[in-house]
Order: structure tokens, then C-alpha cells, then sequence
């Protein structure tokens, strides 16, 4: 099947959908961290597909893998804010199971990504 757009791929549907959930769930976070872990959880979010995204549309194979590598890191730094939140005692009653599955796949195909990306010797 061939790419037409960024928004027939997998990781960037499934990224959307992680957006959301982490909006979600933000929402029950302390207003005291709305300027601190309720922005910076969310912008790690939004950064993933918004990376593939512009990877995508870079149009060069070398762009593509740059961006979807820093989607992967926008993938690790949310994983690190989920495990502060998880750690902290407002983030001990919240449920992220959906969010670390999602995380986790989304994270799993984008290594496949990059790597189907990397030049073969």
C-alpha cells in the first residue's frame, strides 16, 4: 500500500489517540501543575505525530527518519513524566494502563519505522 499522507499511517492514528488520552487524564492533575507537568506531559504528546507529520511531509527519507527519531524521544520523555506522575500522590488513583499500551506500541512501531528507514549495506 502506498503513503499518501502522513494520516494513513498507523503510528501517527495511534499517536492521535494517545493525545487524547493524555488530555484526559491531565485533566485530573492539581491545578498547581498546570503550568508545570499538565504542560510539559501534553507537549510530549502532541510532539509525537506532530513529528511525524512533518517528517512526513519533508519528503526525503533522511528528513523522515530524523523526525520520527525525534518523536521517539518525545515518546521517552513522556514515559519519564508518566512515571513522575505515577510517583507523585495525585498520580497513585490514576489509571494508566490504555495510556502505557498505547505508549509502548506506538514506541515499538516507530522503532520498526526508523529502522525500515536506516540505508542497507
Amino acid at each position: 500500500m502506498q503513503i499518501k499522507s502522513y494520516k494513513d499511517l498507523i503510528v501517527w492514528q495511534k499517536s492521535m489517540d494517545l493525545v487524547v488520552d493524555i488530555y484526559k487524564i491531565s485533566e485530573k492533575f492539581p491545578k498547581e501543575e498546570l503550568y508545570g507537568l499538565t504542560s510539559q506531559i501534553r507537549r510530549c504528546a502532541v510532539s509525537i505525530p506532530s513529528n511525524i507529520a512533518e517528517g512526513n511531509r519533508r519528503g526525503s527519507k533522511k528528513d523522515f527518519s530524523h523526525f520520527l527519531t525525534v518523536s521517539f524521544g518525545s515518546g521517552s520523555e513522556l514515559e519519564t513524566q508518566i512515571e513522575i506522575v505515577k510517583r507523585l500522590p495525585f498520580g497513585s488513583n490514576l489509571d494508566f494502563t490504555k495510556i502505557d499500551a498505547l505508549l509502548l506500541e506506538i514506541m515499538k512501531m516507530l522503532n520498526k519505522l526508523i529502522a525500515s528507514l536506516q540505508p542497507t549495506n
